[in-house]
């Protein structure tokens, strides 16, 4: 019994917390000076700038002479002009080319070469709709400003099988400038999407479309039961990275139509540089910054919480 107690209060004596190893320090001083470079970096390109932005954009400032403060006037000229919301409802249409389109075309492509991976088809297919992602942007709008031209291949070929009413100045229309605008950024995106789909298909077991298929279950069913499951996760991927393509364009609009006709391409990508630079108005322009910014948060965080639903 005297045993007992001895144990009982031997294990109820405060155990001294031991000091932290060097060895284990030395680890941590060592992560966090290979993290340093990234971070600095990083702080010094992205999080300066950002905070930056935000700062100017409660500012009247026209980049040279003295700054003075605007309050939220900014902000709420973002939200009330006309023209600043089309130049924003320009944006989200260009997702509906930019992310469905490409996600959807990718997933045929997988799934048709699914079984062709190792051989030549499979390779060949994947090489050429890569390419897009190794040519650069510039050419590519330039290419596409040929081809969608008064004279070139699109309306060459329209008037080759007897639609020549169709013919038109595709980048130069109201109406079909925006959805050419989309077209390009599709194709661009399409080699991406493919890529990162065809590389999630091939993580799929094969044996689980082997017992479908014994089952008697149809390429429809294997591709809705067992492909589309099975790339939750890259289907999110793509479908994040489309979407702040659409809602950050730059380069693509500038090349191929510069905003136009009108304002019908303009993307608040494009604006923003005008803004800033071309009519000095820096906060203004770092507002409508700010609002792209959240705008793109909103958007991309519901397809993260669907990435991470079943996970």
């Amino acid at each position: 019994m005297v045993k007992n107690m001895t144990s009982t209060s031997a294990a109820q004596r405060p155990q001294k917390r031991l000091p932290p190893a060097r060895g284990s320090r030395k680890a941590r001083l060592t992560a966090w000076l290979f993290i340093a470079p990234a971070a600095i970096a990083y702080a010094a390109f992205v999080l300066v700038p950002l905070a930056m932005s935000f700062y100017y954009s409660f500012l009247r400032w026209d980049g040279i002479g003295e700054a003075r403060f605007h309050g939220l006037t900014n902000y709420l000229t973002v939200l009330t002009d006309p023209k600043l919301l089309q130049i924003i409802g320009n944006a989200f249409q260009l997702v509906g080319y930019f992310t469905i389109i490409p996600v959807l075309l990718g997933l045929a492509v997988a799934s048709v070469i699914r079984g062709h991976m190792a051989g030549p088809f499979g390779t060949a297919t994947r090489t050429i709709l890569f390419l897009p992602q190794v040519i650069p942007l510039v050419a590519a709008g330039i290419a596409w400003s040929w081809m969608f031209a008064s004279t070139g291949v699109v309306n060459q070929g329209l008037r080759a099988i007897g639609m020549s009413d169709w013919a038109r100045g595709w980048l130069g229309d109201f109406v079909w400038a925006l959805p050419a605008v989309g077209i390009i950024g599709a194709w661009v995106l399409l080699g991406l999407c493919t890529m990162l789909l065809v590389t999630g298909i091939t993580k799929i077991d094969p044996s689980l479309y082997e017992a479908a298929r014994l089952d008697g279950a149809r390429p429809w069913h294997e591709f809705r039961y067992i492909t589309l499951p099975g790339l939750r996760q890259e289907i999110a991927v793509c479908v994040t990275l489309t979407v702040i393509s659409a809602l950050a364009s730059f380069d693509i609009v500038y090349i191929s139509t510069l905003g136009g006709p009108g304002i019908t391409t303009t993307v608040p990508g494009l604006e923003i540089y005008r803004l800033a630079f071309a009519h000095r108005q820096v906060g203004l322009a770092s507002a409508l910054a700010i609002v792209l910014m959240v705008l793109v948060l909103i958007s991309i965080a519901p397809i993260q919480w669907f990435a991470r639903e079943k996970k």
